[in-house]
């Protein structure tokens, strides 16, 4: 990856960073692997703030997970909030970045993917090597404006956007 870099006061060297939405189903063992993998990735990319970015999992209302507290799905408070609160991360997120498994599909996502969307963000979907090519969803299909093979986001340049279509097939 070639980075366009730039000088502080200080005169250290500053590579521009963008902040994400860390969009990602994390109900199977399918998705919680490539949830690892995802994370990593993003961690590794120097065009992107991971400290600054918005990570579901560590935003759950009063710090509680459903997948260690399942009784908590039927809590009204507990969802509208977690809700409400993923919908200002993607509001205040630069780039709404999506792992997505084309076998495994996260209604969730795909409600964020369109939220995005509606707001003018820059949605990427990023999906595991071992399904890219698998046929998608149409919505998700439309609602991307970069479609990347995992093995590709960690030098994937986030300041130099550009836009291309997923080379599966939609339903």
């Amino acid at each position: 990856m070639k980075n366009v870099k730039y000088t502080n006061v200080k005169g250290i060297v500053l590579t521009p960073q963008k902040t994400y939405y860390h969009g990602a189903g994390w109900f199977t063992p399918k998705q919680e692997k490539a949830y690892d993998e995802f994370s990593k990735a993003l961690e590794a990319n120097v065009t992107l703030n991971s400290e600054h970015s918005y990570v579901p999992l560590e935003h759950q209302y009063k710090n509680i997970r459903v997948d260690e507290h399942p009784e908590y799905l039927h809590d009204k408070e507990w969802a509208i909030a977690t809700f409400n609160g993923d919908l200002v991360g993607i509001k205040t997120s630069d780039i709404a970045m999506f792992c997505y498994l084309p076998t495994e599909e996260d209604i969730g996502c795909g409600m964020e993917i369109g939220y995005a969307k509606a707001l003018g963000k820059y949605v990427v979907l990023v999906i595991p090597d071992e399904e890219y090519g698998k046929p998608i969803n149409l919505m998700s299909f439309g609602g991307a404006d970069l479609v990347l093979k995992m093995s590709k986001l960690a030098d994937f340049d986030f300041n130099k956007p550009e836009f291309n279509f997923y080379n599966g097939a939609v339903y």
